[in-house]
């Protein structure tokens, strides 16, 4: 098949989410033998990677502009290219599918989460959103949830049912421990939180919890975000001596920090399946999440669950506190837990299958 693959920052990736996920699929599906296209909004160094075509095209700099209007070049630039099947991401690009769609080619409209609930976004941006989330219910040939939490409220709200496809992990642990040293880290002795600094992740509240543990630990907050100046010059604004705080990894330097730290701390309150997650619990850390119905169906039995700050501070007392074999059984449900579900290859061919039956219609 020839698939196109749009909405994305594009790959390698080196941001998000869904920058992962279309690393992860386009290069299975290229090594399957299929013709893969992804569109990127930064030139890449190579113009294949891993046997998928890369197509840079320019895009607006700008919060609330980026995404739209790159998408909206890139669907033009397919509409003049041989493609069999597009698969595009994020809700907000609903209203671009409509263009492959009458040149005949089917779409498939990844939505990702409840995203106007996000508090960086303006009351225009979040009606857009809004307006979004009903055009993904009647443009694209058929959308995809990443979590059964957001397949019901497609269905409860539009009654619109969805594809219900998982997020895949990378569970890769590495043995090597070299950016711990260069951030000052013992293997076993860090909390680790990773996520993009805005307020509905925050790790603003992630750092003030851990300043109120008496612990000869440390905490690594990583990550960083666009348009965010403020709020990450809150977040790095503590004298505690435990804290680092280095921005943004990827790579080994990501994988060693997941597969070396005490805990992991997931508080994100709005999204789908969070890639980084089921990463850090295919790599057999300990996790404490803030206790939302998305992160709740990831993590099962196998974390601590928390609700705010308070909250997330006897979390990691508890966890501190408790025997090493107690903190070893959770390891291992949350490493079962992802081999069980979400595994790259098994979402690859759900993909692949969802891709076919749309042509043989």
């Amino acid at each position: 098949m020839r698939i196109a693959l749009v909405g994305t920052r594009g790959i390698p990736a080196n941001y998000g989410g869904f920058e992962t996920f279309a690393e992860e699929l386009s290069t299975r599906l290229a090594a399957r033998g299929h013709d893969v296209t992804v569109y990127c909004r930064h030139p890449p160094p190579e113009p294949v990677y891993r046997g998928v075509r890369l197509i840079w095209l320019p895009t607006i700099r700008h919060k609330y502009f980026d995404t739209l209007a790159h998408t909206c070049l890139s669907t033009l630039w397919l509409m003049f290219r041989r493609c069999d099947i597009a698969l595009y991401c994020n809700a907000a690009n609903a209203l671009f599918t409509i263009l492959p769609r009458l040149r005949g080619v089917p779409v498939v409209l990844n939505v990702d989460g409840i995203e106007r609930k996000r508090r960086k976004w303006n009351r225009a941006a979040k009606a857009w959103y809004l307006m979004s989330e009903y055009l993904a219910t009647v443009l694209p040939s058929r959308i995809v949830a990443d979590a059964e939490v957001i397949q019901d409220y497609y269905r409860q709200r539009y009654a619109k049912d969805s594809t219900f496809i998982a997020y895949g992990a990378d569970d890769t642990v590495e043995p090597s421990c070299g950016v711990l040293s260069t951030l000052g880290l013992e293997p076993g002795r860090y909390f680790l939180y990773v996520s993009r600094f805005e307020p509905e992740n925050h790790p603003l509240e992630v750092r003030r919890a851990f300043e109120q543990i008496a612990t000869d630990m440390k905490l690594a907050l990583v990550g960083d975000a666009p348009h965010a100046e403020e709020y990450i010059r809150q977040v790095r604004d503590t004298s505690d001596p435990r804290i680092v705080i280095p921005g943004a990894i990827y790579g080994i330097g990501y994988r060693e920090l997941g597969s070396h730290c005490f805990a992991y701390i997931q508080a994100t309150e709005v999204g789908g399946t969070h890639p980084a997650l089921i990463e850090n619990m295919g790599r057999g850390a300990l996790v404490l999440y803030r206790n939302t119905p998305e992160n709740a169906e990831v993590c099962g039995d196998a974390g601590l669950p928390f609700d705010d700050e308070q909250g997330l501070a006897a979390a990691m007392r508890h966890a501190l506190a408790m025997p090493e074999a107690e903190r070893a059984a959770y390891r291992e449900r949350a490493h079962a837990r992802v081999r069980e579900r979400y595994d790259w290859e098994v979402v690859t061919t759900q993909y692949e299958r969802l891709f076919e039956s749309l042509l043989s219609q």
